[in-house]
Protein backbone atom coordinates (compact mmCIF):
# COMPACT_ATOMS: atom_id res chain seq x y z
CA UNK A 1 0.00 0.00 0.00
CA UNK A 2 1.39 3.41 -0.99
CA UNK A 3 1.40 6.35 1.43
CA UNK A 4 -0.34 9.36 -0.11
CA UNK A 5 2.43 11.56 1.25
CA UNK A 6 5.23 9.80 -0.68
CA UNK A 7 7.28 12.44 -2.43
CA UNK A 8 7.93 12.75 -6.16
CA UNK A 9 11.52 11.79 -5.44
CA UNK A 10 10.36 8.38 -4.20
CA UNK A 11 8.80 7.73 -7.63
CA UNK A 12 11.96 8.79 -9.52
CA UNK A 13 10.70 12.28 -10.39
CA UNK A 14 12.94 15.35 -9.97
CA UNK A 15 11.82 17.80 -7.30
CA UNK A 16 10.47 21.19 -8.33
CA UNK A 17 13.46 23.44 -9.11
CA UNK A 18 13.01 27.15 -8.87
CA UNK A 19 16.05 28.43 -10.83
CA UNK A 20 17.18 25.33 -12.70
CA UNK A 21 16.94 25.30 -16.48
CA UNK A 22 17.81 22.44 -18.79
CA UNK A 23 20.91 23.99 -20.33
CA UNK A 24 23.71 21.40 -20.32
CA UNK A 25 27.31 22.55 -20.32
CA UNK A 26 28.90 21.80 -23.68
CA UNK A 27 32.50 21.11 -24.49
CA UNK A 28 34.30 23.89 -26.27
CA UNK A 29 35.98 23.11 -29.55
CA UNK A 30 39.38 24.58 -30.41
CA UNK A 31 40.43 23.94 -33.97
CA UNK A 32 42.84 25.33 -36.49
CA UNK A 33 41.59 28.27 -38.50
CA UNK A 34 38.99 29.51 -35.99
CA UNK A 35 38.30 33.23 -35.81
CA UNK A 36 38.33 34.99 -32.46
CA UNK A 37 34.57 35.37 -32.67
CA UNK A 38 34.12 31.65 -33.25
CA UNK A 39 36.35 30.90 -30.27
CA UNK A 40 34.33 33.28 -28.09
CA UNK A 41 31.17 31.46 -29.18
CA UNK A 42 32.76 28.20 -28.07
CA UNK A 43 33.46 29.79 -24.68
CA UNK A 44 29.70 30.13 -24.37
CA UNK A 45 29.36 26.34 -24.31
CA UNK A 46 31.62 26.12 -21.28
CA UNK A 47 31.38 27.30 -17.67
CA UNK A 48 33.25 29.40 -15.09
CA UNK A 49 35.38 32.20 -16.59
CA UNK A 50 34.82 31.07 -20.17
CA UNK A 51 31.09 31.67 -19.81
CA UNK A 52 31.74 35.12 -18.33
CA UNK A 53 34.01 36.08 -21.21
CA UNK A 54 31.40 34.95 -23.73
CA UNK A 55 28.80 37.07 -21.94
CA UNK A 56 31.21 40.03 -21.95
CA UNK A 57 31.37 39.79 -25.74
CA UNK A 58 27.56 39.82 -25.88
CA UNK A 59 27.30 42.91 -23.66
CA UNK A 60 30.13 44.70 -25.47
CA UNK A 61 28.47 44.05 -28.82
CA UNK A 62 25.24 45.59 -27.52
CA UNK A 63 27.13 48.50 -25.92
CA UNK A 64 28.95 49.36 -29.13
CA UNK A 65 25.68 50.16 -30.86
CA UNK A 66 25.49 53.64 -32.40
CA UNK A 67 22.78 54.78 -29.98
CA UNK A 68 24.80 54.01 -26.84
CA UNK A 69 27.20 56.55 -25.33
CA UNK A 70 30.29 54.60 -24.28
CA UNK A 71 32.48 55.64 -21.36
CA UNK A 72 35.76 53.69 -21.46
CA UNK A 73 37.74 53.42 -18.22
CA UNK A 74 41.38 52.41 -18.60
CA UNK A 75 43.49 51.76 -15.50
CA UNK A 76 46.62 49.70 -14.92
CA UNK A 77 49.70 49.41 -17.11
CA UNK A 78 47.75 48.86 -20.30
CA UNK A 79 49.90 51.01 -22.61
CA UNK A 80 53.36 49.75 -21.64
CA UNK A 81 52.12 46.14 -21.80
CA UNK A 82 50.96 46.43 -25.41
CA UNK A 83 47.26 47.35 -25.31
CA UNK A 84 47.76 50.84 -26.79
CA UNK A 85 46.68 50.15 -30.36
CA UNK A 86 43.49 48.35 -29.31
CA UNK A 87 42.26 51.42 -27.42
CA UNK A 88 43.41 53.88 -30.10
CA UNK A 89 41.60 51.88 -32.80
CA UNK A 90 38.39 51.81 -30.75
CA UNK A 91 38.53 55.59 -30.56
CA UNK A 92 39.35 56.04 -34.25
CA UNK A 93 36.57 53.69 -35.30
CA UNK A 94 33.91 55.48 -33.26
CA UNK A 95 33.30 53.01 -30.44
CA UNK A 96 34.32 55.31 -27.56
CA UNK A 97 32.65 58.61 -26.63
CA UNK A 98 34.80 59.43 -23.59
CA UNK A 99 38.00 57.93 -22.23
CA UNK A 100 38.79 58.02 -18.52
CA UNK A 101 42.35 56.94 -17.82
CA UNK A 102 45.49 57.51 -15.77
CA UNK A 103 48.30 59.98 -16.25
CA UNK A 104 50.64 57.00 -16.40
CA UNK A 105 48.90 55.54 -19.45
CA UNK A 106 49.01 58.95 -21.14
CA UNK A 107 52.69 59.29 -20.28
CA UNK A 108 53.58 55.93 -21.81
CA UNK A 109 51.30 56.60 -24.78
CA UNK A 110 53.13 59.88 -25.46
CA UNK A 111 56.57 58.30 -25.11
CA UNK A 112 55.72 55.86 -27.90
CA UNK A 113 54.12 58.58 -30.02
CA UNK A 114 57.35 60.61 -30.05
CA UNK A 115 59.70 57.72 -30.75
CA UNK A 116 60.29 55.81 -27.51
CA UNK A 117 59.63 52.13 -27.01
CA UNK A 118 58.88 49.71 -24.21
CA UNK A 119 60.87 46.48 -24.25
CA UNK A 120 60.44 42.86 -23.21
CA UNK A 121 62.23 42.15 -19.96
CA UNK A 122 62.15 39.73 -17.08
CA UNK A 123 61.00 39.75 -13.47
CA UNK A 124 64.12 38.11 -12.14
CA UNK A 125 67.45 37.66 -13.90
CA UNK A 126 69.20 34.29 -13.82
CA UNK A 127 71.51 33.96 -10.84
CA UNK A 128 70.05 36.98 -9.02
CA UNK A 129 67.26 37.58 -6.56
CA UNK A 130 64.49 39.91 -7.69
CA UNK A 131 65.95 42.63 -5.49
CA UNK A 132 69.46 42.20 -6.93
CA UNK A 133 67.98 42.28 -10.42
CA UNK A 134 66.16 45.55 -9.74
CA UNK A 135 69.26 47.07 -8.13
CA UNK A 136 71.12 46.33 -11.36
CA UNK A 137 68.33 47.89 -13.44
CA UNK A 138 68.49 50.96 -11.22
CA UNK A 139 72.22 51.30 -11.87
CA UNK A 140 71.66 50.86 -15.60
CA UNK A 141 68.85 53.42 -15.78
CA UNK A 142 66.06 51.03 -16.71
CA UNK A 143 62.59 51.12 -15.14
CA UNK A 144 60.69 47.83 -14.76
CA UNK A 145 56.96 47.26 -15.07
CA UNK A 146 56.71 43.57 -14.16
CA UNK A 147 58.26 41.97 -17.29
CA UNK A 148 58.46 45.17 -19.35
CA UNK A 149 61.44 47.54 -19.42
CA UNK A 150 61.56 51.26 -20.17
CA UNK A 151 64.92 53.10 -20.44
CA UNK A 152 64.81 56.24 -18.29
CA UNK A 153 66.11 58.52 -21.05
CA UNK A 154 62.67 58.38 -22.63
CA UNK A 155 61.30 60.34 -19.67
CA UNK A 156 63.79 63.13 -20.43
CA UNK A 157 62.57 63.15 -24.03
CA UNK A 158 58.99 63.28 -22.78
CA UNK A 159 59.82 66.24 -20.53
CA UNK A 160 61.28 68.15 -23.47
CA UNK A 161 58.21 67.30 -25.54
CA UNK A 162 55.91 68.75 -22.88
CA UNK A 163 57.97 71.89 -22.33
CA UNK A 164 58.42 72.63 -26.02
CA UNK A 165 55.18 71.45 -27.62
CA UNK A 166 52.44 71.27 -24.98
CA UNK A 167 52.83 73.52 -21.95
CA UNK A 168 53.59 76.83 -23.73
CA UNK A 169 50.22 76.77 -25.50
CA UNK A 170 48.41 76.14 -22.23
CA UNK A 171 50.51 78.73 -20.43
CA UNK A 172 49.30 81.38 -22.88
CA UNK A 173 45.69 80.34 -22.29
CA UNK A 174 46.17 80.40 -18.53
CA UNK A 175 47.60 83.92 -18.67
CA UNK A 176 44.47 85.09 -20.43
CA UNK A 177 41.71 83.14 -18.68
CA UNK A 178 43.10 81.28 -15.68
CA UNK A 179 43.71 77.59 -14.95
CA UNK A 180 42.88 75.16 -17.75
CA UNK A 181 40.99 71.89 -17.41
CA UNK A 182 42.72 68.53 -17.33
CA UNK A 183 40.77 67.57 -20.45
CA UNK A 184 42.27 70.62 -22.16
CA UNK A 185 45.72 69.33 -21.20
CA UNK A 186 45.04 65.87 -22.59
CA UNK A 187 43.64 67.37 -25.80
CA UNK A 188 46.73 69.51 -26.30
CA UNK A 189 48.89 66.48 -25.54
CA UNK A 190 47.06 64.55 -28.25
CA UNK A 191 47.58 67.35 -30.77
CA UNK A 192 51.30 67.54 -30.02
CA UNK A 193 51.70 63.76 -30.13
CA UNK A 194 50.00 63.58 -33.53
CA UNK A 195 52.08 66.40 -34.99
CA UNK A 196 55.43 65.12 -33.74
CA UNK A 197 54.59 61.56 -34.77
CA UNK A 198 53.90 62.67 -38.34
CA UNK A 199 56.69 65.23 -38.55
CA UNK A 200 59.34 62.83 -37.26
CA UNK A 201 57.90 59.89 -39.22
CA UNK A 202 57.85 57.76 -36.06
CA UNK A 203 57.51 54.07 -36.80
CA UNK A 204 55.01 53.47 -33.99
CA UNK A 205 51.50 54.91 -34.40
CA UNK A 206 50.53 58.23 -32.84
CA UNK A 207 48.44 56.45 -30.22
CA UNK A 208 45.54 57.03 -27.87
CA UNK A 209 45.71 60.75 -27.06
CA UNK A 210 46.30 61.58 -30.73
CA UNK A 211 43.33 59.47 -31.82
CA UNK A 212 41.13 61.18 -29.24
CA UNK A 213 42.28 64.62 -30.42
CA UNK A 214 41.72 63.80 -34.08
CA UNK A 215 38.23 62.40 -33.46
CA UNK A 216 37.07 64.88 -30.84
CA UNK A 217 36.81 62.30 -28.04
CA UNK A 218 37.48 63.83 -24.61
CA UNK A 219 40.06 62.23 -22.33
CA UNK A 220 39.47 62.69 -18.61
CA UNK A 221 42.36 62.06 -16.26
CA UNK A 222 41.10 62.89 -12.75
CA UNK A 223 44.28 61.76 -10.96
CA UNK A 224 46.75 63.26 -13.41
CA UNK A 225 48.96 64.36 -10.49
CA UNK A 226 49.69 60.68 -9.85
CA UNK A 227 52.01 60.31 -12.86
CA UNK A 228 55.10 61.66 -14.59
CA UNK A 229 52.76 63.79 -16.69
CA UNK A 230 51.36 65.31 -13.52
CA UNK A 231 54.79 65.81 -11.99
CA UNK A 232 55.96 67.63 -15.09
CA UNK A 233 52.84 69.79 -15.12
CA UNK A 234 53.42 70.71 -11.47
CA UNK A 235 57.08 71.56 -12.06
CA UNK A 236 56.21 73.74 -15.04
CA UNK A 237 53.57 75.54 -12.98
CA UNK A 238 56.20 76.59 -10.42
CA UNK A 239 57.74 79.06 -12.86
CA UNK A 240 54.80 80.02 -15.06
CA UNK A 241 51.12 81.05 -14.90
CA UNK A 242 50.13 77.57 -16.12
CA UNK A 243 47.87 75.66 -13.72
CA UNK A 244 45.15 73.00 -13.84
CA UNK A 245 41.55 73.20 -12.63
CA UNK A 246 40.73 69.78 -11.17
CA UNK A 247 36.96 70.42 -11.09
CA UNK A 248 36.51 71.89 -14.55
CA UNK A 249 35.93 68.55 -16.29
CA UNK A 250 33.01 67.57 -14.09
CA UNK A 251 30.50 69.68 -16.02
CA UNK A 252 31.34 68.33 -19.48
CA UNK A 253 31.43 64.73 -18.29
CA UNK A 254 28.12 65.11 -16.46
CA UNK A 255 26.56 66.76 -19.50
CA UNK A 256 27.60 63.79 -21.63
CA UNK A 257 25.86 61.46 -19.17
CA UNK A 258 22.76 63.66 -19.06
CA UNK A 259 22.45 63.71 -22.84
CA UNK A 260 22.94 59.98 -23.36
CA UNK A 261 19.85 58.08 -24.50
CA UNK A 262 21.60 54.90 -23.40
CA UNK A 263 24.97 54.61 -21.71
CA UNK A 264 27.59 51.91 -21.43
CA UNK A 265 30.68 51.56 -19.24
CA UNK A 266 33.61 49.44 -20.37
CA UNK A 267 36.00 49.36 -17.43
CA UNK A 268 39.51 47.90 -17.54
CA UNK A 269 40.99 47.63 -14.05
CA UNK A 270 39.98 49.65 -11.02
CA UNK A 271 41.23 52.69 -9.16
CA UNK A 272 40.28 56.24 -10.01
CA UNK A 273 39.30 55.62 -13.66
CA UNK A 274 36.76 53.00 -12.60
CA UNK A 275 35.20 55.15 -9.90
CA UNK A 276 35.24 58.32 -12.00
CA UNK A 277 33.50 56.44 -14.81
CA UNK A 278 30.81 54.92 -12.61
CA UNK A 279 30.16 57.87 -10.27
CA UNK A 280 29.18 60.05 -13.24
CA UNK A 281 25.73 58.48 -13.09
CA UNK A 282 25.17 59.61 -9.51
CA UNK A 283 24.27 63.07 -10.78
CA UNK A 284 22.54 62.01 -14.00
CA UNK A 285 18.83 61.23 -14.37
CA UNK A 286 19.58 57.66 -15.49
CA UNK A 287 22.31 55.10 -15.02
CA UNK A 288 24.40 52.74 -17.13
CA UNK A 289 22.40 50.36 -19.31
CA UNK A 290 25.44 48.23 -20.09
CA UNK A 291 28.64 47.54 -18.19
CA UNK A 292 31.65 45.28 -18.68
CA UNK A 293 34.45 45.02 -16.15
CA UNK A 294 37.81 43.33 -16.75
CA UNK A 295 39.58 42.94 -13.43
CA UNK A 296 41.57 40.74 -11.08
CA UNK A 297 40.61 42.58 -7.89
CA UNK A 298 38.55 40.67 -5.29
CA UNK A 299 35.45 42.21 -3.77
CA UNK A 300 36.21 41.02 -0.24
CA UNK A 301 38.57 43.92 0.49
CA UNK A 302 35.67 46.36 0.34
CA UNK A 303 37.59 48.64 -1.99
CA UNK A 304 36.20 50.25 -5.10
CA UNK A 305 38.64 48.44 -7.39
CA UNK A 306 37.17 45.07 -6.42
CA UNK A 307 33.57 46.19 -6.02
CA UNK A 308 31.22 44.21 -8.25
CA UNK A 309 28.98 45.82 -10.84
CA UNK A 310 26.06 44.41 -8.86
CA UNK A 311 27.21 46.52 -5.91
CA UNK A 312 27.35 49.53 -8.24
CA UNK A 313 23.69 48.88 -9.02
CA UNK A 314 22.85 49.46 -5.36
CA UNK A 315 24.32 52.96 -5.65
CA UNK A 316 22.30 53.80 -8.74
CA UNK A 317 25.32 53.68 -11.05
CA UNK A 318 23.73 50.88 -13.10
CA UNK A 319 20.09 50.56 -14.05
CA UNK A 320 18.25 47.78 -12.24
CA UNK A 321 17.81 45.95 -15.55
CA UNK A 322 21.27 46.77 -16.91
CA UNK A 323 23.19 44.10 -18.80
CA UNK A 324 26.50 43.67 -17.01
CA UNK A 325 29.29 41.15 -16.53
CA UNK A 326 32.70 40.98 -14.88
CA UNK A 327 35.58 38.90 -16.17
CA UNK A 328 38.20 38.01 -13.56
CA UNK A 329 41.50 37.55 -15.36
CA UNK A 330 44.54 39.46 -16.59
CA UNK A 331 43.19 42.27 -18.79
CA UNK A 332 46.10 41.92 -21.21
CA UNK A 333 44.56 38.53 -22.03
CA UNK A 334 40.86 39.37 -21.90
CA UNK A 335 40.78 42.84 -23.48
CA UNK A 336 42.02 41.73 -26.94
CA UNK A 337 39.71 38.70 -26.92
CA UNK A 338 36.56 40.60 -25.94
CA UNK A 339 37.17 43.52 -28.28
CA UNK A 340 38.18 41.39 -31.27
CA UNK A 341 35.17 39.09 -30.89
CA UNK A 342 32.71 41.95 -30.44
CA UNK A 343 34.12 43.81 -33.43
CA UNK A 344 33.97 40.67 -35.57
CA UNK A 345 30.25 40.45 -34.90
CA UNK A 346 29.65 44.12 -35.59
CA UNK A 347 31.78 44.50 -38.67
Amino acid sequence: MTDEHDSDEDHGHAPERETFEHDPVGHAEARAGMTVGELADEYGNAGVGAANLHEAVDVTEAMFDDDVTVFFGLAGAMVPTGMRRIVADLIRDGYVDALITTGANLTHDSIEAIGGKHHHGCVQAEGKTEREHDETLRDEGVDRIYNVYLPQEYFATFESHLREEVFPVLEAEAEESGPVSIERLTRELGRANAEINEREDVEEGSGIAAAAYEHDVPIYCPAVQDSVLGLQAWMYSQTSPFSLDALADMTALTDLAFEAEEAGAFVVGGGVPKNFTLQTMLVAPGAYDYAVQLTMDPQQTGGLSGATLEEARSWGKLEKDAENVSVYADATITLPLVIAAARERLE
